[in-house]
């Protein structure tokens, strides 16, 4: 008989026993306090905002050998504040001011344990009895506030990035009705969008197969796309005979958080309509949705019920944990010909039953139930306050607006229409353009890595610039004024060594 390759002196284990020992709220309690230590920490303003350590020295860190002996949870609880959480990103620190992730809702935060706990598959309505219809209900909210009808519906996603595709391939299936068994074929129409839209875009034209050749740029008119130019493009198209896919419009982009002029662009879409009809409108609504819950700011949506589609993540402005993000349709059996797959192993085929499940209508099929930390939100939190929580966001970014505008170094580029605001920095002396560029990077990297705050660059114009994005509810001025006076310290740093 063979031995027993353990060592004598490690004890057997019971794997049953360990599970059953974590299932307890005691059990829980030490990852728990990491989470409200992190939210009393991160809430006085206290410690460094990010890590000034390299990749390589965390990755040190971590070159240890994959454990074979269980620990107690409270000893893996330190190892991971000690190992991992002393270099995070701290989003709920209100300096962090960075990329478009949020400090989301603490009532959110908590939910996440349950959806991971009841791990309900959104796939069939079979796998989730409860959650399935949620998310039918929830998805209705959300068309209710665009102002479609009944037939609306959509699906919830990982993000805007999915959300885009899946609109893109219900636009191709209806310009190209055959393509899930044959393809795109040899003239495969085109996409057109605006020169800020998102790389969800270009992306999706890459994945559909049309190729990046065939998606049409419109330039912008301070930042937003440019209509007078949309309309000239689209004339060309058709005097070329070149079929339209879909035009896409954004309202929030990622650079500047500027609206495009959804109304004008459906009128454009009207006037150029083709045999299916005016051409399909989908907005990118990934960032700007939560415009939606607020009278003040939801006239910049202004012609969105006009849209055949929208992406909307909730997990940006609404300030919800990753993931939660939505596709939005005006008919609803839209998104039945994004996929035109058939699986009897999960889908049931009686037409009711295939109206409730949300897996042949989403790309994914494992897929959590992420719809129910958005309900959680909306329960504790309810529509006036998510729509007051944005605009204190926008209130924000224009705070730092009139702030810098008489600044003698920091200009801003723009007038916010959103929660993000890009500015320059113009160093005293002289400095050309790609000197400029190389100072505003290394200006951006210093204030940084000095613990006291965190933002983003972009480029705009050509230039490297600052930006700003306010995701924080903590957010205020007295911490926007930090900032600028964090800048300021550093800039003179920047100027010492690169000088």
């Amino acid at each position: 008989m063979a031995s027993d390759p353990r060592p004598l002196t490690e004890p057997p284990v019971d794997p049953l026993a360990l599970l059953e020992s974590d299932t307890t709220l005691d059990a829980a309690r030490p990852l728990l306090e990491l989470v409200a230590t992190y939210f009393a920490e991160t809430r006085a303003g206290e410690g460094a905002v990010s890590t000034w350590h390299s990749a390589e020295v965390i990755a040190d860190r971590l070159a240890t050998e994959m454990p074979r002996n269980p620990r107690p949870l409270a000893d893996v609880a330190r190892r991971l504040a000690s190992m991992l959480l002393v270099d995070v990103n701290r989003l709920a620190h209100p300096m962090y001011i960075g990329h478009q992730v949020s400090a989301p809702l603490p009532a959110a935060v908590w939910t996440e344990a349950l959806i991971s706990a009841l791990n309900q598959s959104q796939a069939v309505r079979e796998m989730s009895p409860s959650f399935t219809p949620l998310e039918h209900q929830v998805i209705e909210w959300m068309t209710d506030l665009i102002g479609w009808d009944a037939r609306a519906g959509g699906t919830m996603t990982s993000g805007g990035t999915e959300a885009t595709l899946t609109a893109l391939l219900a636009a191709r299936a209806r310009a190209i009705p055959n393509v899930w068994d044959r393809g795109v074929g040899p003239r495969p129409p085109v996409l057109v969008c605006g020169e800020h839209a998102h790389y969800a875009v270009t992306r999706a034209a890459g994945v559909m197969g049309l190729g990046q050749s065939h998606v049409v740029v419109i330039p912008s008119d301070g930042q937003r796309m440019s209509v007078p130019q949309l309309r000239a493009r689209l004339a060309e198209l058709r005097h070329e005979h070149k079929q339209v896919m879909a035009v896409v419009a954004t309202a929030g982009c990622t650079s500047t958080g500027a609206f495009d002029d959804i109304e004008a662009i459906a009128d454009a879409c009207a006037a150029f309509a083709d045999d299916n009809g005016p051409l399909w409108l989908h907005v990118d609504a990934a960032h700007g949705g939560g415009a939606l819950l607020s009278p003040r700011e939801r006239p910049r949506l202004a012609g969105l019920a006009r849209a055949r589609s929208v992406a909307w993540d909730p997990h940006k402005t609404l300030l919800l944990p990753l993931s939660a993000g939505m596709l939005l349709v005006r008919e609803e059996h839209d998104l039945e010909r994004a996929y035109a797959q058939s699986a009897p192993y999960l889908f049931t085929p009686s037409e009711d039953a295939r109206a409730w499940d949300m897996g042949p209508r989403s790309f994914q099929c494992s897929r959590r139930a992420d719809v129910l930390k958005v309900w959680v939100a909306f329960e504790r939190y309810g529509s006036q306050a998510l729509g007051a929580l944005y605009e204190r966001l926008c209130d924000m970014a224009r705070y730092l607006h009139e702030r810098l505008s008489t600044h003698e170094q920091f200009m801003p580029l723009h007038v916010p229409e959103s929660n993000i605001l890009c500015f320059s920095w113009q160093p005293p002396g002289e400095a050309d353009a790609a000197e400029r560029d190389v100072l505003t990077d290394a200006l951006r990297e210093r204030y940084n890595r000095s613990g006291r705050g965190w933002i983003t660059a972009t480029t705009l114009g050509g230039r490297r610039v600052l930006r700003i994005t306010v995701m924080n509810a903590r957010t205020d001025r007295v911490h926007l004024d930090a900032l600028v006076s964090g800048l300021e310290a550093e800039a003179q740093r920047v100027l010492q060594h690169h000088r």
